[in-house]
C-alpha cells in the first residue's frame, strides 16, 4: 500500500496537476494555430505568390509505378510545402509563448519591485543615533 499512497500523493501534487493542465490547452492551441496557418495566413499568402496552395507543394523524386506484381508502387515525394506551413505554425506558436513569457516576467518583476516599506526602528535604534549626532557635533 505504501507505492500506492506514494503515487497518490505524487499525483495530486499541484505541478503534476498545472503540466496536465498545460499540456491539454497546449494541443488545443496547437489545433488552432494550425487552423490559423491553413486557413487563413496561408490562402492569401499563396494568392500573393501566384495562385500557389502550399500543403500541395512538393518535389517527385520518383513517380508512382506499377510493380512487376501489378501492384502499385506509390510516388516517393518531398513535401516541402506542408513543412513550410508547420515552419509558419511553430513560429506562431513559439511567439506567442515569447510573449506569454515577458508577460508572466514582467509581472513577477512588479512583486519584486515593490518591497514593502522598512519597520520603523526600535526605541533602542532612536536614542543610539541620538547619542551619535550628539557625540559628531562635539
Amino acid at each position: 500500500m505504501g507505492m500506492i499512497s506514494e503515487f497518490k500523493e505524487f499525483a495530486m501534487r499541484g505541478n503534476v496537476i498545472d503540466l496536465a493542465v498545460g499540456v491539454v490547452i497546449g494541443g488545443a492551441f496547437g489545433k488552432i494555430v494550425t487552423s490559423l496557418v491553413d486557413k487563413v495566413i496561408m490562402p492569401p499568402i499563396g494568392m500573393l505568390v501566384g495562385n500557389v496552395d502550399f500543403s500541395s507543394l512538393a518535389w517527385t523524386l520518383a513517380p508512382a509505378k506499377i510493380g512487376a506484381d501489378g501492384k502499385e508502387i506509390p510516388a516517393v515525394v518531398l513535401g516541402y510545402g506542408d513543412f513550410i506551413n508547420t515552419l509558419i505554425q511553430f513560429i506562431i506558436v513559439a511567439f506567442a509563448i515569447f510573449m506569454l513569457v515577458k508577460v508572466v516576467n514582467r509581472l513577477s518583476r512588479k512583486k519584486e519591485e515593490a518591497p514593502a516599506a522598512p519597520p520603523e526602528p526600535s526605541e533602542e535604534v532612536l536614542l543610539l543615533r541620538q547619542i551619535r549626532d550628539s557625540l559628531n557635533k562635539q
